[in-house]
């Protein structure tokens, strides 16, 4: 099976686990009068759009180089991320604003529906087939090295914080009674906070990688370790690096004795690249730039 077609399979089992929980969520939040679990709900609404992004970009970010694209397509995988993150903060933001304007009807005297059992079962299935889906989907997005996958999983975990949270201010208000009930968009409001922060670091790394940003020193340190293994080469100088989609790029100038034949100093360029390869994958874009070394 081809890296695409695994990567929609794992998208469309979490795909088909948000719809029967997003109709779960919303008729148990309508009938159980909860404001937690109806935010909930969008959250799980928003996680199915995510998967909807997600199959729709990886078909593209799949296709291999051509005259218009030299370095292939893999960055479109990188915005189908940055979109799932910027779903997910509006998600965020939506159910904090929900969640407030409950609170302040709850201030000026407003009597808010007590929520009933019903939404407290939705919050408790919610959190174990949510987490049952992060793990799964985590699993394979570091296998396959999918960022996007990745970002689908965390999308995963947040939904089954959310009801973490929600089943907290559920059950209190439940338990608790009448004089309770702010419990329940009080959760929600901080369950949007949480939600808010996930969002904010899968941006970044989404952000960093459209912007070129380089890979982390410890890999680029990684780099040139493998360079020096090489008796014949030295000084790895001038190191550019970069990730496009689930592949990297590494440009680099190396030196070696200026005397040897052109075939020599090919062969050997074609030996550190292989190696830098069988590291960082087949389908590495290596660059090197061979130099003699300096006299002194």
């Amino acid at each position: 099976m081809t890296r695409e077609k695994q990567i929609y399979k794992v998208t469309l089992v979490g795909s088909i686990g948000n719809v029967v929980l997003l109709a779960f969520k919303f008729v148990a939040g309508v009938l159980g009068h909860s404001s937690a679990m109806i935010a909930d709900a969008v959250h799980s609404l928003s996680d199915f759009i995510t998967d909807i992004i997600v199959l729709a970009f990886v078909n593209i970010s799949a296709k291999p180089q051509d005259e218009s694209h030299d370095y292939g397509h893999g960055k479109f995988e990188t915005i189908a991320s940055f979109v799932i993150g910027l779903a997910l903060m509006a998600a965020a933001i939506g159910i904090i604003i929900s969640g407030c304007i409950k609170l302040v009807s709850w201030m000026r005297g407003e009597q808010l529906n007590a929520p009933e059992y019903i939404a407290l079962w939705a919050a408790v299935l919610s959190i174990l087939v949510k987490e049952l889906l992060y793990r799964y989907t985590i699993r394979e997005g570091r296998r396959l090295d999918s960022q996007a996958m990745i970002v689908n999983a965390w999308h995963h975990r947040s939904d089954a914080l959310s009801s973490i949270g929600a089943a907290i201010g559920i059950g209190g208000a439940v338990i608790l009674g009448n004089r309770w009930t702010v419990l329940d968009p009080l959760a929600s409001v901080v369950v949007g906070a949480m939600l808010v922060k996930v969002s904010i670091d899968l941006l970044k790394t989404s952000i960093g990688e459209l912007t070129e940003c380089s890979l982390p020193e410890q890999t680029e340190r990684e780099i040139e370790e493998i360079i020096g293994s090489f008796s014949d080469v030295s000084e790895p100088h001038n190191l550019r690096t970069r990730k496009i989609g689930n592949r990297i790029a590494i440009e680099v100038h190396i030196r070696m004795d200026g005397h040897v034949s052109l075939e020599e100093a090919h062969n050997r360029a074609t030996a550190v690249e292989e190696k830098l390869k069988q590291r960082f994958g087949p389908t590495t874009y290596v660059t090197l730039h061979m130099e003699p070394v300096k006299k002194k």
